[in-house]
C-alpha cells in the first residue's frame, strides 16, 4: 500500500473557529442553565407565632359575636334578644329599654350574657291581663323560654366564634392549616368559658339585683322584706305580677309606684357624712316619701366646720317627715349638737344614750374627736377604742336592766367596733364608702357611704363621689335586721341611680335558721386602731 500525502488547506480564520467551537458551545449551554437562588428568611420565635395565633382567635372570636352570636327568644309576654359579649366580670345584664337596667352577679368568666327586652307581645300581655290565674304558671314558662333560648345562644356562639376565628386566620394566614388551627382553639376557648361560668353559676344572685336608670324603684315593686324571708312563693309571685305592670311602666315611665307599706316592717333610712351639701334634704325626703321611713338614723359629720354660722343648714331636718336619730361625727362641734338637741322630733344619742324610736330602740355616742379645731391634740385611734369601750358598757348596762339595745350608733368604725358582741347591729359611716360586715362575735356592723357625696370633697378627686344611703327593714315582732337596700345615686352633676338588695345570710330562703346567741356571753373583742379622718 503506497501512502499519498494530501495536503489541505484551511484558512486560519475557519481554523480559529473550529478551536473556539467547544468553549463557545459549552457557555451557551451555561447560560441557559437556571442557576438556584437561595434566600434566608428569619422565622419568627415560638411565643410570637403563639402570641399572634391568640390574637386572630380572640379578634375572629368576637367578630363572629358580634355579627351572627345573637338569638330572638320570646321569654313569656317579652321578645327578646339575647347576645354573649367578652367580659372581664362576667355576670347578666337585662337592659329594659327605656326604663334602665337590671344586673345579676350570676357568673364569674370573661363572657357576658347580655338580655335585651325588645318589645312587649300585645296578645301575649293582653291574655295575661285578661286572665290572671296564667300568672302561677308564668314562672315555669319564662324559665323553659330561657332555658331554650340559652341553649340555641350556645350552639350559634359556638358556629359564630368557630367561624369568626377561622375566616379570620384564613384571611391572615393563607393556610388552610393554620386556619382550622384558630378555629379549633376559639372552639376550645368557648368551651372553657362555659365550664368557668357552670362552676360558679349563682342561681341565689336573683335575691340581690343592681338596678339603674328608672328602674332604681325596681325594689318597692316585688314587695317588702318580710314576705321575701318568710313568703318566698309570695314573692316570686310579686315578681311576675312586675311583669304584667311593664306595660303600663312604658306609657307612664316618670311615675313608678311608690313601695307598697307593711305594717310588719320597720324601715330604717340611714345616712351618713352629708357635710352641708344642701341637695342631701330633698333627696332624703324623697326617699322618706317613697319608701315610707319610719325613722331616719344619721351617724355624724353632718356639718363642715360646727361653727354657729352653720347651724341653719340643719333646719330642713324638722320638714323631713320623719324622727331623726342623730350622733355627732368628728366635724360636728358640741355646739352643732345643743342645737339640735333643741330641735322638735330629733333625738341626740351621746355617752351611751338610749331611746326608744318608731318601735327600736337605739344606743350611740358622739364622736370623741373634733378634727377642724386645730388647737386641740386629736386623740387618734386611742380616744376612738376608749369611745366604743363606753358605749359597751352602756349597751351591757341597758340589758341588764331588762331594755336591751336593737341599734347601736357610732361615728367612727372603730369605735363602733367596740361594741361587738353586746348588740345586733351597729351603724357607722366616716369613711365615705359603704360596706358590711359580721364581727367576730355576731354583731353586724353597717358602714355608710357619703350622703352628701362628700361635700365639698366631692370636686377633690377624678372623679366625683356618690351619694349613697340605705334603707334597712326591721321585723317589728324581733327587732332583727331582715334586709337592706343599697342606694346610689351619681355624684356632682351625674344623673345615675342604683338600688341593690341584700339579705342577711340567715335569711336567705332556705337557709338554717338559729337561735341568736346572748350577746353577754360573748367576751369583748381589741378595738381596733382608728382609720384616718376623710
Amino acid at each position: 500500500m503506497v501512502r499519498v500525502p494530501v495536503r489541505v488547506r484551511v484558512p486560519v480564520a475557519a481554523l480559529n473557529r473550529i478551536r473556539r467551537a467547544p468553549h463557545a458551545l459549552s457557555r451557551r449551554r451555561t447560560r441557559h442553565r437556571p442557576q438556584p437562588v437561595v434566600e434566608l428568611v428569619p422565622q419568627p420565635r415560638p411565643w410570637a407565632r403563639a402570641l399572634g395565633l391568640v390574637t386572630v382567635v380572640l379578634a375572629g372570636a368576637w367578630l363572629g359575636l358580634l355579627i351572627v352570636g345573637n338569638v330572638r327568644v320570646p321569654v313569656g309576654p317579652m321578645d327578646t334578644t339575647m347576645t354573649l359579649r367578652p367580659s372581664l366580670t362576667g355576670g347578666t345584664k337585662i337592659n329594659v329599654s327605656p326604663l334602665g337596667a337590671l344586673s345579676l352577679d350570676s357568673h364569674v368568666a370573661p363572657v357576658r350574657l347580655d338580655v335585651n327586652v325588645d318589645q312587649l307581645d300585645p296578645v301575649r300581655s293582653q291574655a295575661l291581663v285578661d286572665h290572671p290565674e296564667r300568672i302561677t304558671g308564668l314562672q315555669d314558662e319564662v324559665t323553659r323560654d330561657v332555658e331554650h333560648g340559652t341553649l340555641d345562644l350556645a350552639v350559634r356562639s359556638c358556629v359564630a366564634v368557630v367561624s369568626g376565628a377561622t375566616a379570620l386566620g384564613l384571611a391572615v394566614y393563607r393556610r388552610p392549616r393554620r386556619a382550622l388551627a384558630a378555629g379549633g382553639l376559639a372552639l376550645a376557648l368557648l368551651a372553657a368559658c362555659g365550664g368557668t361560668a357552670y362552676a360558679t353559676w349563682n342561681p341565689k344572685s336573683v335575691l340581690e339585683p343592681r338596678f339603674s336608670g328608672l328602674l332604681s324603684s325596681a325594689p318597692s315593686l316585688v314587695g317588702n322584706a318580710r314576705s321575701i324571708v318568710t313568703e318566698f312563693d309570695v314573692y316570686q309571685q310579686e315578681l311576675a305580677r312586675l311583669v304584667t305592670n311593664v306595660t303600663k311602666l312604658y306609657d307612664v315611665t316618670s311615675t313608678l309606684p311608690t313601695y307598697s307599706p307593711d305594717p310588719g316592717t320597720i324601715r330604717v333610712l340611714h345616712v351618713s357624712d352629708i357635710h352641708l351639701n344642701p341637695a342631701s334634704w330633698k333627696i332624703i325626703a324623697s326617699l322618706v316619701e317613697q319608701y315610707k321611713v319610719n325613722v331616719i338614723v344619721d351617724s355624724g359629720d353632718t356639718m363642715d366646720h360646727g361653727t354657729a354660722a352653720e347651724n341653719g343648714f340643719l333646719d330642713p331636718i324638722a320638714d323631713l317627715g320623719a324622727p331623726y336619730v342623730w350622733v355627732r361625727g368628728n366635724h360636728d362641734s358640741l355646739l352643732t349638737q345643743r342645737y339640735l338637741g333643741r330641735m322638735k322630733n330629733v333625738h341626740v344619742l351621746d355617752e351611751g344614750r338610749a331611746e326608744t324610736v318608731a318601735g327600736l330602740r337605739f344606743a350611740g355616742i358622739g364622736d370623741p374627736q373634733f378634727t377642724p379645731d386645730r388647737s386641740t391634740q386629736p386623740g387618734g385611734g386611742a380616744a376612738e377604742e376608749l369611745a366604743g369601750a363606753r358605749l359597751a358598757a352602756a349597751l351591757r348596762d341597758q340589758k341588764a336592766a331588762g331594755t336591751p339595745v336593737d341599734v347601736a350608733i357610732a361615728h367612727e368604725p372603730s369605735a363602733a367596733r367596740g361594741t361587738d358582741g353586746e348588740v345586733p347591729l351597729v351603724l357607722a359611716g366616716h369613711l365615705h364608702h359603704e360596706g358590711t360586715e359580721v364581727m367576730k362575735y355576731g354583731t353586724r356592723l353597717r358602714v355608710e357611704g357619703s350622703t352628701g357625696g362628700s361635700g365639698l370633697r366631692a370636686v377633690e378627686g377624678k372623679y366625683p363621689d356618690p351619694i349613697e344611703a340605705s334603707i334597712l327593714y326591721f321585723d317589728r315582732d324581733t327587732q332583727r335586721l331582715q334586709a337592706w337596700d343599697e342606694i346610689k345615686l351619681g355624684g356632682l352633676g351625674l344623673t345615675t341611680a342604683e338600688v341593690s338588695r341584700h339579705l342577711p345570710e340567715e335569711n336567705q330562703p332556705g337557709a338554717i335558721q338559729s337561735p341568736t346567741p346572748s350577746p353577754s356571753e360573748s367576751p369583748s373583742p381589741s378595738a381596733t386602731p382608728s382609720a384616718t379622718a376623710p
